[in-house]
């Protein structure tokens, strides 16, 4: 293992990464760097490491390749925070070596660096680690030397553990990581000694979606530290977020060490968002530097969604920015005599540790040592500086959380190791161990301490869960860390997260705020994209005729069923309102009094010619015919109200077959007058007989006849396809025209052809009567009626076929009415007028005028 060693350093010996040991001859070991002291130190029996970024930056040099680089050093402020995280596993393991159950006997030590978040700070100690530099300055036989740890606690950055892990895990050294969360590291062929007691952003990615989705924000911004945890972690969120239906407005990435341009960038493309939600997976010191800038030029008031890296952390609350901030942070918990300890520090206690020193002199603004650089320009500390006195995050433990996570993990090693060196309650401190053993009992730990359960799965994570963290305002205007809900991975799907109190949001109010790219489409309506946008981002359209969306945002709308149509709202199917020339309404009441006053016409003129039937204009005018013509004139006005009122089976037969056959029966009537006139004139002629041919048995004969070859064809219609009561749905999609459907097109134009063939015939007839001398010649009359007969059915061909619905039927009683009115008035309204009007005219002299005897 030293040889394997000792040939990586060699390959890395000039990038000055590490204090490599490079020789010619593999055999001399000669140290070509300065090793890196530890922050805090400990012997023991065993070593634990520890790695935490305490300070942020590494110091610059200009390499000028003429004098040997300077030593790896960090630089800019110290993070109280991450000096708790590394004070937490001395008190752990402070506990461990006073117990008498865990480790009995054994005292164990601790190494612990300050990596700088810097991976070639990470690199150098963890080849010291691996190699057993620690201490060892000055010892050229130091390539000989074991891992100088069993394992390491650590690191606090996804990046530099990543370095770490890839350098350990050829050499079976265990990393226990408290705040590393990048979901790569769960990749146990690219780290296989890699375990941590946080979960893996895998998780946290999901809780963050599920929890946007939950509260309905549709259209966010992201941003995520340029680094293995924010890139990895924002890849995870961004998948997640996609499969939920959230858009993304925005997506920058910003890490501590990028020029400031590219910070300014950042804070302008958040100013200028449209979304009212941002999602920050950034690590602490790139979400203060952000903060800060932004806080120059505060942008319009907007809510902060946060990872787990900087949601919890207290020295972000300075910020108001991020009042009702609302993230995903480790649970809160307790470490009994924790608080204690880190305050347990005395002058003296911190002298011995340049890293303590620091601690003491930033937090009292004084100098420990006059003679150190740092503390030139000021005072001496006086001894009266308290440590209980002081608040910030060192001292701060109500908010305990990733230091539990180093605590937990310090004790998953001591378990470990208690599982290698002790049988029972004996343990051996003698026994050689090695990493790869510590390895393999990680696999195994199991165990509960301070109520908390500390064991690993195949990948190394731990079960994930989290506390939903609110950043509320307080009457006293400070603004405080309050746990409104829980996400638990361990719960079925769809019950992971759960909220208990009221989340107080940016505005101070419980109303969750809106973050959308455009606003819901109501019922009625459905979503479409607009081109070019992401699928958030939609305009509202209105569902077609005879489509409706009973949902808010539909993506489709769907149709009615034939019989349904839509409301006004297009969000319901309504059945379709069923439209027929009912009795009811103002067209059939108007259009029924017009056939009763027909038929009443009739009849009084009827009622009229019986009480006049022996007078000479009567009998001119064949008064059986007349009789007959007005009988079936009273009929025709009568079968238009069979047209009026909701079809059924029998109407729909009886309206048309009634229709043809009393129109026949009324041309017949005309026909049979038309032929009487034409025969009277001829008998005038000497030696005729016509009228013996032609008298009253032939004249019904003919007018039965002619009703005869109707009915047979009416029968025929009705015995091959009769007309039946039919919904139209297609002349109208709204609503539904209840019709009779002729059933046979054939049939009825046969009817209504055969009607108008005689209507023709009879015309023609009277037309060639019109000009026989007469003073009272009927075929005028006839001829005048035909005519207005023929052009009414002629027009109502047209009318027919156009109107729609109701009006149809319409169509088709105004064309009975008129025809018949056309009949009964060219006929027997002169008639009528001479019998009450001038019945000085109804004799047989000024009848027979010119006209010879015989005619009358």
């Amino acid at each position: 293992m030293h040889v394997n060693i000792l040939l990586t350093m060699t390959t890395l010996c000039i990038t000055r990464l590490v204090p490599a040991v490079c020789g010619i001859n593999l055999g001399t070991c000669i140290l070509q760097g300065d090793p890196q002291p530890p922050a805090l130190f400990k012997d023991g029996a065993f070593i634990i490491g520890g790695a935490f970024t305490i300070h942020y930056y590494l110091r610059t040099e200009k390499h000028t390749y003429t004098r040997r680089p300077q030593p790896l050093e960090c630089s800019g402020s110290m993070d109280f925070r991450e000096l708790r995280f590394a004070r937490a596993l001395q008190f752990a393991i402070q506990e461990i070596n006073n117990s008498s159950d865990l480790l009995p006997g054994i005292t164990l030590g601790y190494h612990i660096y300050d990596s700088c978040g810097s991976v070639p700070m990470a690199i150098k100690e963890s080849f010291q680690l691996a190699n057993g530099l620690d201490l060892i300055f000055n010892n050229t036989d130091s390539c000989a030397k074991s891992a100088a740890v069993l394992a390491l606690v650590g690191e606090s950055g996804s990046t530099p553990s990543i370095s770490m892990s890839r350098l350990f895990g050829p050499f079976e050294i265990p990393q226990v990581s408290h705040y590393a969360t990048c979901a790569c590291l769960s990749d146990k062929r690219q780290y296989p000694t890699f375990f941590r007691t946080i979960p893996s952003d895998h998780h946290q990615a999901a809780a963050l979606a599920r929890m946007v989705k939950h509260f309905r924000w549709t259209w966010i911004g992201t941003v995520h530290s340029d680094s293995d945890y924010g890139n990895n972690g924002m890849a995870s969120f961004l998948k997640a977020a996609e499969e939920e239906g959230i858009c993304v407005e925005y997506s920058e990435a910003y890490y501590r060490t990028q020029p400031r341009s590219k910070l300014k960038r950042v804070a302008d493309v958040i100013r200028r968002s449209t979304a009212h939600v941002i999602v920050a997976f950034l690590a602490s010191g790139d979400m203060r530097l952000i903060l800060e800038e932004l806080s120059q030029q505060p942008p319009p008031p907007m809510q902060w969604i946060g990872s787990e890296a900087w949601v919890t952390d207290p020295e972000m609350l300075r910020f108001n920015l991020c009042i009702g901030a609302v993230g995903f942070g480790i649970p809160r918990s307790v470490i009994p005599g924790f608080h204690n300890f880190l305050l347990d520090l005395s002058p003296e206690q911190a002298l011995k540790f340049p890293l303590l020193t620091e601690f003491w002199e930033r937090s009292f603004s004084c100098s420990l040592k006059r003679q150190t650089g740092y503390s030139t320009g000021m005072p001496a500390c006086n001894g009266t500086e308290d440590l209980y006195a002081l608040q910030n995050p060192y001292t701060d433990t109500s908010q305990l959380r990733i230091t539990n996570m180093v605590y937990k993990a310090t004790y998953a090693i001591a378990h470990a190791i208690q599982d290698i060196v002790c049988d029972g309650k004996y343990c051996d401190k003698n026994i050689k161990v090695e990493p790869r053993q510590v390895f393999d009992q990680l696999k195994r730990v199991n165990f509960t301490k301070n109520n908390y359960s500390v064991s690993f799965d195949t990948n190394g994570d731990p079960v994930a869960t989290y506390e939903l963290v609110n950043w509320q305002l307080q009457g006293d205007g400070s603004v405080e860390f309050v746990t409104v809900g829980q996400y638990d991975a361990s719960q079925p799907k769809s019950q992971e997260f759960s909220l208990n109190r009221a989340i107080f949001w940016y505005d101070g109010s419980e109303k969750v705020p809106v973050s959308v790219c455009s606003e819901s489409c109501p019922p009625g309506s459905r979503k479409a994209v607009q081109k070019g946008r992401p699928v958030c981002c939609y305009d509202c359209i209105n569902c077609a005729k005879g489509e409706i969306s009973n949902e808010t945002d539909s993506l489709d709308c769907h149709k009615c069923l034939p019989e349904y149509w839509p409301n006004n709202e297009k969000d319901k199917c309504l059945p379709k309102a069923v439209e027929f020339l009912s009795w009811d309404e103002i067209l059939g009441i108007i259009l029924a009094a017009f056939s009763i006053v027909g038929s009443l016409v009739a009849l009084s003129i009827a009622l009229v010619f019986y009480k006049n039937r022996a007078s000479p204009i009567v009998k001119a005018n064949n008064s059986e015919l007349s009789f007959l013509l007005l009988f079936s004139l009273t009929l025709c006005f009568l079968c238009s109200l069979t047209f009026i009122g909701r079809p059924t089976e029998w109407s729909c037969m009886l309206r048309h077959t009634a229709f043809g056959i009393t129109f026949v029966l009324c041309i017949s009537c005309v026909l049979g007058k038309t032929i009487v006139v034409l025969m009277a004139f001829r008998a005038t002629l000497p030696g005729s007989n016509v009228m013996k041919r032609f008298g009253p048995h032939q004249q019904r004969l003919s007018v039965f006849g002619f009703t005869l070859v109707q009915v047979l064809i009416c029968v025929l219609w009705l015995t091959i396809s009769p007309p039946y009561p039919y919904n139209n749905m297609q002349h109208y999609k709204e609503k539904i025209i209840l019709e009779c459907s002729l059933g046979s097109s054939v049939g009825f134009w046969v009817v209504l052809g055969y009607i108008g063939l005689l209507a023709f015939l009879c015309f023609i007839l009277a037309f060639l009567a019109r000009k026989l001398p007469d003073n009272f010649n009927e075929a005028k009359f006839i001829t005048f009626s035909m005519l207005i007969f023929c052009a009414v059915w002629i027009t109502f061909v047209p009318a027919y076929v156009s109107s729609p619905g109701k009006f149809t039927v319409a169509v088709e009683i105004f064309a009975i009415l008129a025809s018949s009115f056309g009949l009964i008035l060219c006929i027997f309204a002169p008639k009528c007028f001479i019998i009450i009007f001038r019945p000085d005219q109804n004799t047989k002299k000024h009848l027979r005028g010119k006209v010879p005897s015989k005619a009358l």
